[in-house]
């Protein structure tokens, strides 16, 4: 823009002025052509710099839609990044989980294991059991049997007692000389003997009685046998825990009965030992 107020101001002198030397003119005509040419070199400048800065703005029009583009991606990213921080941290949780009812399951199995073995222990007592006395039981003369999960002995009076007597018969006493030797070589056991009647009433007496002289009888023939008095008490059950109904001759036979029971070992039972602390 001064180029060109030059120009018109070197013009307006020249019409002013009739007369111009030709040097004057030649200087004249030069520096016109050199404000020529530095006008157009402001213009292919100017149009450069316009070039560069469309090129500028769409530069910054692709990097702001990158950015915009980058900011996208980042809350994608963002997002499943907290989807699966949120899924390892249930994943965690689940394990923890399954390690607990791993634990739990272990301790159940070695509670199992351990009721396992003591079934199995208890299996092998009664069969034990069974085989000191099978030759009595092939006789006839008692049975072994599990009731309330205790081992029982069980001797029918009628081949014990008389009808209403508590005295043992020779063959009685025999039998029951024969068991005593038979279970004190148990040991660590406890036995306690039951005496069983049937309902008919007793003249004179009840049959508490004729069920509890008969359980005492055979008490102290098993201590004069060899049996430990510290091991062996009696107990009365009148006709009160009936095996079966006394409606027939063969219900009253199977109730009059006497019944050595094998005392369960309680020391073995779960809690035995707190309890134990509990009662001193």
């Amino acid at each position: 823009m001064t180029s060109a107020r030059l120009l018109l101001t070197l013009l307006a002198a020249l019409a002013l002025s009739a007369c111009v030397t030709q040097g004057t003119y030649d200087t004249l005509q030069m520096e016109h052509e050199a404000l020529k040419k530095e006008l157009a070199q402001c213009n292919t400048d100017h149009e450069a710099c316009q070039s560069d800065a469309r090129s500028c703005h769409a530069d910054a029009d692709a990097c702001q839609s990158d950015l915009s583009g980058s900011k996208t991606r980042v809350g994608d990213l963002t997002d499943q990044n907290n989807k699966l921080n949120d899924r390892l941290a249930s994943l965690v949780k689940d394990k923890a989980q399954l390690d607990a009812s791993v634990e739990d399951m272990q301790s159940a199995l070695k509670e199992l294991q351990k009721a396992k073995a003591a079934a199995d222990a208890r299996i092998n007592e009664f069969r034990a059991l069974v085989g000191r006395f099978q030759s009595l039981i092939d006789a006839g003369k008692l049975r072994v049997k599990i009731v309330d999960g205790r081992m029982i002995v069980e001797l029918a009076t009628d081949i014990l007692f008389s009808s209403g007597s508590a005295r043992l018969s020779k063959e009685g006493k025999a039998a029951i000389a024969e068991v005593a030797q038979i279970l004190t070589g148990i040991k660590d056991r406890r036995f306690q003997v039951e005496g069983h009647t049937d309902d008919v009433p007793m003249k004179g007496s009840t049959n508490w009685d004729l069920a509890a002289d008969r359980a005492i009888a055979v008490v102290l023939t098993m201590t004069e046998a060899g049996m430990p008095t510290d091991r062996v008490s009696a107990a009365s059950f009148g006709e009160y825990r009936p095996t079966r109904p006394n409606d027939s001759a063969e219900g009253k036979q199977a109730n009059r009965r006497i019944e050595i029971v094998i005392m369960p070992d309680l020391s073995s039972l779960p809690g035995f030992d707190e309890l134990e602390r509990m009662t001193k």
